[in-house]
C-alpha cells in the first residue's frame, strides 16, 4: 500500500491530508469531532493543522467506517470494572502489513530470528493486539524454539542457554514485570540477546523509572541495552527503541507534542507535553490520536516517553514516570 512507501515529508503530508479528508467523511465520530471545533477542512494544508481525536473516544464509541464490517476487535487491558478501549479494525491486513514492515525495518527478517515471548498478562485475556502481532512474528520466524511462555521460567532459561551456545540471533519480548520476575529467579549472561520490554507493571509490581528498570534488566540478562516497543490498542503501528528509551517511528507514523495547557497547539523539540500520534495505517479508523502519554521529541524525529497524565487510567504502554 502507498502509505508504507513514504519517502519524505512532502509525501507524508500529502498522505495525511488524504487520510483526513477521507476520515471526516467516513468515520462519523471523527467527523462530528472536527465539526465541533469549527475547523474548515478546505483550509487545512499541513498535518499539524489536523485535529487530533482524544484517545478516550475509543472507550465510548466505535471509531470505524462501518462497525458491521470489522475484521477483528482489539481491546485494551484494564483492572476489573475499568472501562477499556476497543479498536474495531476494518481490514486486519493493514495491521499485518504495518507491524511486519516496521519490525523488519528495525530488526531485519523474522526468518533470521528466534522470537521468544514472555507476555503472561496479555496471553491470559482476549483481544490483545500485541499478542496478535507477536504470534504472527513467531510463526514467521520458523525457528523451532520460537514461542510463548507463561510462568514456565525454567523452560525459558534452558532455551536461552541453548540459543546462546548456538550463537542464535534471539529476541525476547516481554511485559516489564514478567522480565523482572524472570531475572530475579534466573539471571543469565547473554550479551547478544535482544530484550524488548513492552512497558507496564500491570499492577504486579511497583512502577520504576526507566533508568532504574533498564539497569536492573541489563544486569539480569547480561546485556548492554534494553529495547522497547511503543504501541497501543488504538493504533495499528509501533515505534521501537533500541536503547535509552529513545523511540523511532516507521515512515508512516509520526509523533507531535501538544501543549498541555492549549491542546490545539504544539510544542517545539525538547519540550515536554502530551503525545499526539499520526498513524496512517489507521486508515479505516482515525489516523490522528491525542494520547494520554507525556513525552518530547528530538530534532532527528525520535521521541521519548516520560510518563502519563495524572488522571489517566493505568495502561500497558511504557508508564514509567521520570
Amino acid at each position: 500500500m502507498r502509505i508504507f512507501n513514504i519517502q519524505n515529508e512532502e509525501e507524508f503530508n500529502h498522505a495525511c491530508l488524504d487520510a483526513f479528508k477521507l476520515q471526516i467523511q467516513t468515520v462519523e465520530v471523527y467527523g462530528q469531532f472536527v465539526r465541533s471545533l469549527h475547523k474548515n477542512p478546505d483550509e487545512i494544508t499541513h498535518y499539524s493543522e489536523i485535529p487530533f481525536l482524544p484517545i478516550s473516544f475509543f472507550k465510548t464509541h466505535p471509531i470505524i467506517e462501518d462497525v458491521a464490517f470489522a475484521d477483528v476487535i482489539f481491546s485494551s487491558s484494564g483492572t476489573t470494572g475499568m472501562q477499556t478501549s476497543k479498536h474495531y479494525v476494518q481490514d486486519v491486513r493493514l495491521y499485518e502489513e504495518s507491524y511486519l514492515k516496521a519490525f523488519q525495518h528495525f530488526y531485519g527478517l523474522t526468518e533470521e530470528l528466534c522470537i521468544l515471548a514472555l507476555l503472561p498478562s496479555y496471553l491470559e485475556r482476549e483481544g490483545s493486539s500485541l499478542i496478535y502481532m507477536v504470534d504472527d512474528l513467531i510463526k514467521k520466524s520458523h525457528h523451532p524454539k520460537s514461542g510463548f511462555f507463561l510462568h514456565n521460567h525454567q523452560d525459558l532459561f534452558a532455551i536461552l542457554q541453548e540459543l546462546k551456545s548456538q550463537n542464535q540471533k534471539t529476541l525476547l519480548i516481554g511485559v516489564t514485570y514478567a522480565l523482572l520476575d524472570f531475572t530475579e529467579q534466573f539471571p543469565i549472561h547473554f550479551p547478544d540477546l535482544m530484550v524488548m520490554e513492552t512497558g507496564g507493571m500491570k499492577g504486579k509490581r511497583k512502577e520504576m523509572v526507566r533508568e532504574e528498570l533498564h539497569e536492573t534488566l541489563c544486569k539480569g540478562f547480561g546485556v548492554e541495552k534494553i529495547h522497547s516497543e511503543y504501541g497501543m490498542t488504538e493504533l495499528l503501528s509501533q515505534a521501537y527503541s533500541k536503547g535509552d528509551g529513545i523511540f523511532e517511528c516507521p515512515s508512516w507514523m509520526k509523533i507531535l507534542i501538544r501543549d498541555t495547557n492549549d491542546p490545539l497547539s504544539f510544542l517545539p523539540e525538547g519540550r515536554t507535553g502530551g503525545i499526539n500520534v499520526i498513524d496512517l495505517a489507521n486508515l479505516h479508523s482515525c489516523s490522528f490520536i491525542a494520547t494520554q502519554d507525556l513525552g518530547k521529541t528530538y530534532p532527528d524525529g525520535t521521541f521519548e516517553v516520560l510518563g502519563r497524565f495524572d488522571n489517566s487510567d493505568i495502561r500497558g504502554c511504557n508508564l514509567m514516570v521520570e
